[in-house]
């Protein structure tokens, strides 16, 4: 994927076996010119007991151009088995969400659902005692044509290596205009289309404000000063954010980077959203899903249509560029909740929006329910993939609400009719805007103009560099 996004998993969860003891090997195959000669160099001149692989997107998560990555994956592994008789492990957010239907796909022997840090060093230590594998966290393996599956690595503390030394940092900010770190993992939060309670639980599990300073100095070190928040929802808990702020504030950094984060519209109020400013936030992504009630209701979101225009306020008066996210498409949307939704987020006015158009469906959510309902009833004219057969959902599969019509992108592009505060949603018949140039292109992957703004020195959430084109 372009522009590249730094594995900070792996740059975490080689620091940890560091830590331990095990002598540790990174290599980064998204910053290889060639990777097939970057893998074979390596194996010719060096022997290991594992290789685990990260594998953090399944595929684009955007209709209509749908890329699975995972056919790739096979291949990857295909290739380090012609190489090495070492065991293979695959970890990472997006193998997490599938995990026993990448290990089958892939036919790797180890998989790792949830955190690796403390995962990797069990699994190493045990790797010649079959016997003791149910004592390793997340692990799943393969043994005698049958899968086995330990409960999800989600410990209920953690503390993360804060170095990041083991990937070319510097590298990844030069050609990918920011770096992320995490600040938790988990989401308690509800929401009927999201994978993050798969792959990190559905308890909040928080970093010490203190851990986080010291992380971001490491990267402001490497002269790195434009990070991104990984968290699903940075201000949930409020607690949490405020605490970090003042950290980060504390120790004088927040005049020396700028940092984006998504949040959720509430809770945040204006002691906060002035405290985000002190510590150098840049920029806030909101979920707002749509401005209906009814829709939010569906989406089981907790905001309101004032909840978004309070945000918005909040962020102007403190000088904090603001987006607001929309998910358009899902079940009962119609042409009204749209057009309600766009008139809305045009009135309130934020720095930009998302207009994104289907929901991508994934195992044991309430969108995957919601689909296996439709078809039990023979109804499949919501759903939208790319692929023949019986519905699989680790291939790409999107809910698009049919009662948008037969075109219902070029429905939503003639709403926001030209208003440039739009990403808008790509139309099926046209080549990817990528390609064209598009700036109003909401694909990151492969975004042309995005690309050359970062080589020409822009910095930040992709959002608001693509804004500024």
């Amino acid at each position: 994927m372009l522009p590249p996004i730094g594995p900070i998993g792996l740059d975490y969860i080689a620091g940890s076996a560091t830590r331990a003891g095990i002598t540790t090997d990174v290599l980064d195959l998204c910053l290889a010119d060639e990777p097939l000669n970057t893998i074979k160099q390596y194996f010719s001149t060096h022997t290991t007991h594992l290789v685990g692989l990260s594998f953090r997107n399944v595929d684009d998560c955007f209709w209509p151009s749908a890329a699975w990555f995972v056919p790739g994956l096979k291949d990857t592994i295909k290739t380090v088995r012609s190489m090495t008789d070492a065991p293979i492990v695959i970890g990472g957010v997006g193998f997490s969400v599938f995990a026993e239907a990448i290990l089958k796909y892939t036919n790797a022997d180890f998989g790792i659902r949830g955190d690796g840090e403390t995962a990797i060093i069990s699994l190493i230590r045990r790797l010649q005692k079959p016997e003791k594998f149910t004592e390793v966290p997340g692990l799943i393996w393969q043994k005698d044509g049958k899968i086995y599956n330990n409960s999800p690595s989600w410990p209920d503390t953690i503390s993360l290596i804060t170095a990041r030394d083991f990937i070319d940092n510097r590298s990844y900010f030069k050609n990918g205009g920011q770096c992320g770190l995490d600040t938790k993992r988990g989401c308690n939060r509800r929401c009927i289309y999201c994978a993050d309670p798969l792959a990190k639980g559905t308890k909040l599990r928080l970093r010490e404000p203190s851990e986080i300073a010291e992380e971001v100095r490491s990267l402001l070190s490497q002269g790195i000063d434009v990070l991104h928040f990984c968290d699903s929802e940075f201000n949930v808990p409020r607690s949490h954010a405020y605490a970090i702020c003042q950290e980060l504030i504390r120790h004088s950094l927040g005049n020396k980077i700028r940092w984006y984060a998504y949040m959720s519209p509430t809770p945040f109020d204006e002691e906060l959203a002035q405290k985000m400013a002190q510590a150098g936030c840049a920029g806030i992504d909101f979920t707002g899903d749509s401005a209906n009630s009814l829709m939010l209701k569906t989406y089981r979101q907790q905001h309101n249509k004032d909840d978004l225009a309070s945000v918005v306020r909040l962020c102007r008066l403190h000088n904090i560029a603001v987006m607001i996210d929309l998910l358009l498409g899902g079940p009962g949307e119609t042409p009204q909740t749209v057009r309600e939704t766009i008139d809305f987020i045009k009135k309130i006015n934020p720095d930009c929006a998302g207009a994104a158009l289907g929901i991508r469906v994934y195992p044991n959510t309430s969108m995957a329910k919601i689909i296996a309902q439709e078809l039990r009833g023979r109804t499949d004219f919501n759903i939208c993939r790319k692929y023949t057969g019986a519905i699989d959902l680790l291939k790409p599969t999107f809910y698009i609400s049919n009662a948008l019509g037969e075109h219902p992108a070029e429905l939503v592009r003639d709403l926001i009719d030209g208003d440039e505060r739009f990403f808008e949603p790509a139309v099926e018949t046209d080549r990817k805007a990528a390609e064209n140039g598009d700036t109003a292109n909401y694909n990151y992957n492969e975004n042309l103009p995005l690309i050359q703004a970062i080589q020409k020195g822009a910095r930040g959430a992709y959002w608001d560099i693509l804004r500024q084109l």
